[in-house]
């Protein structure tokens, strides 16, 4: 072994296993930092630093390649799927989360949708983020932008819609669409760099039931027109077409139309019973990066 190689070695040993600085191994080898950084590279051109990914990642990996080939997508992040009984809203938020806050620039506003995800997300982002974040609503509906209880910490400035998600006539909803403060907040919608919603199944859990915005007749009635699930409480069929229905006009958020306009969105569920509509939401091109569990993965891309 020469003096090249042995130099190598030790440069690649006190960085990746002692957990050295490059300028540490400078002051220790008594050579400049550039040359620690050339020979780490060399470390791994000739193969005496090899980096192996554990077998379960790389299965996870290949799967996130394929909904990304398959669906046209800017990138997919996939989770393992938890046990049953697990919360698996709250595991998809978690990791939602941690993939946005790497993502987040200085002075940029995010759009955030409705439901339980949305929420638990918005909630771990606060908590984690070093600068506070801007986050505007993309419907109406205040709760579900709020912190929760678990929250001590809450380092977001939200911009809000001032209203109920539902009205009860369409005429009150145009109405309060006309209101300056409601197009205000419309047109920084547009503004935002990244917006993350959730996808809505047609179970009984669905958060719009749980919380009475609709009842089980409503569903019943959406189904036969066709509906397998909503994207900000817009309905929609298999191929990802507008479902229409009574409350349409009573409904204050962002437009369908808006959304696929929109850059960077994130649509974060998981779970077999939602595989139909994440499925269409992917066909009728509303997302740009899906996030999601594993076995709903390999229902999405079979």
């Amino acid at each position: 072994m020469d003096y090249e190689e042995s130099l190598i070695i030790k440069t690649a040993w006190y960085y990746y296993i002692e957990d050295m600085t490059q300028q540490k191994i400078s002051e220790k080898l008594g050579i400049s930092r550039m040359r620690v950084i050339k020979l780490l590279d060399k470390a791994r051109q000739t193969g005496i630093i090899q980096f192996k990914i554990s077998q379960e990642r790389s299965q996870h990996l290949q799967v996130e390649q394929r909904l990304i080939q398959k669906w046209d997508l800017k990138d997919a992040f996939v989770v393992p799927t938890p046990p049953a009984g697990s919360n698996l809203n709250e595991a998809l938020a978690s990791a939602a989360a941690m993939y946005i806050n790497d993502r987040l620039s200085d002075n940029s506003y995010i759009n955030m949708g409705y439901g339980d995800t949305p929420s638990r997300v918005l909630n771990h982002l606060a908590t984690m983020t070093e600068s506070p974040i801007s986050v505007v609503s993309m419907t109406g509906g205040v709760s579900y932008y709020l912190p929760n209880n678990l929250s001590s910490i809450f380092n977001a400035k939200l911009y809000l819609y001032p209203t109920p998600l539902m009205f009860s006539t369409a005429e009150l909803c145009q109405a309060v669409r006309e209101e300056p403060c409601i197009k205000e907040i419309a047109r920084m919608v547009r503004l935002a760099s990244m917006t993350i919603i959730g996808i809505g199944g047609m179970g009984e859990d669905a958060t719009i039931i749980n919380n009475g915005i609709l009842n089980k007749n409503d569903f019943l009635y959406l189904s036969m027109q066709g509906g397998v699930g909503d994207l900000l409480t817009h309905f929609i069929d298999k191929n990802g077409n507008p479902v229409s229905s009574h409350i349409e006009g009573r409904l204050l958020s962002t437009p369908l139309e808006t959304l696929r306009e929109l850059n960077n969105v994130i649509g974060i569920a998981g779970g077999t019973s939602k595989s139909e509509i994440i499925r269409a939401s992917l066909t009728g091109k509303y997302l740009d990066i899906l996030i999601t569990d594993e076995e709903t993965a390999l229902a999405l891309v079979q």
